[in-house]
């Protein structure tokens, strides 16, 4: 049975850059090192140990809930941090060059970020089944701003809702209450479809949300060890519609 209405997350469920993280760091150095060396300039002989720690150090940064707030609030300042924290010796690269590496790693995942196959396509199908849709979202104005109207997403939406426009993000409570209210919607009545556990699972289920995790493996399986359980996974969009 379908819902009053259903919030969207944006990053990770209806777009993607589909690469892992390291790819775009090692593109990052390509592009750096021949920009600023010489295309015939040897890469770093240590760059897939360095690939390595500094996936590491991405990891360690966005675990903790503070430092993922002002991190995804400033997501150039963020990059930098990551860099610097996987190198034993930052000072090994000019600052200039490390900020220039993190900048390109931004960059990079932009222009490779796709929709999702199907995505709009649910979309359309759900909203004119008379379904209230609502995005929701994390991060700056700028940076989502651009992701929404480079896929001209906000058409499918009654209400388009960004961190930093809105003062305030998921996973608070007051983030989800405000989507609500622009939707004229209960919990009870609204399906809530995105990949993080923590933000469109578990803290929307403790509202009365029925949470559907969208697997941004696209396999099916939850990680080993959460404790979250969602009230449906779907591994592609249009599962939905089903």
């Amino acid at each position: 049975m379908r819902p009053k209405a259903i919030l969207f997350d944006l990053d990770d469920t209806l777009i993607s850059p589909r690469h892992h993280r390291t790819m775009f760091w090692r593109d990052a150095f390509s592009e750096v090192w021949a920009e600023q060396l010489g295309a015939d300039a040897a890469l770093p002989d240590d760059l897939d140990d360095l690939l390595a720690t500094i996936d590491a150090s991405a990891k360690h940064f966005w675990s903790d809930p503070t430092r993922h707030r002002t991190g995804r609030l400033d997501l150039s300042w963020a990059r930098f941090e990551i860099l610097n924290g996987g190198l034993d010796r930052p000072e090994r690269f000019p600052e200039t060059v490390r900020w220039e590496v993190a900048e390109r790693v931004g960059a990079l995942m932009f222009e490779r970020t796709t929709l999702y196959d199907g995505a709009i396509e649910t979309l359309e199908t759900l909203k004119a089944e008379g379904i209230k849709l609502g995005l929701i979202t994390n991060g700056t104005s700028e940076a989502q701003r651009a992701k929404i109207n480079r896929f001209e997403l906000e058409p499918h939406f009654l209400h388009v809702q960004i961190e930093g426009e809105a003062g305030i993000g998921k996973p608070e409570p007051e983030a989800y209450r405000k989507a609500l209210a622009a939707l004229e919607a209960s919990p009870g009545e609204t399906w809530i479809v995105g990949d993080n556990l923590e933000w469109e699972v578990a803290a929307p289920q403790r509202l009365g949300f029925h949470a559907i995790w969208r697997c941004p493996r696209e396999i099916g399986e939850l990680p080993s060890g959460t404790s979250v359980k969602p009230d449906r996974i779907v591994t592609k969009l249009p599962e939905l519609l089903a």
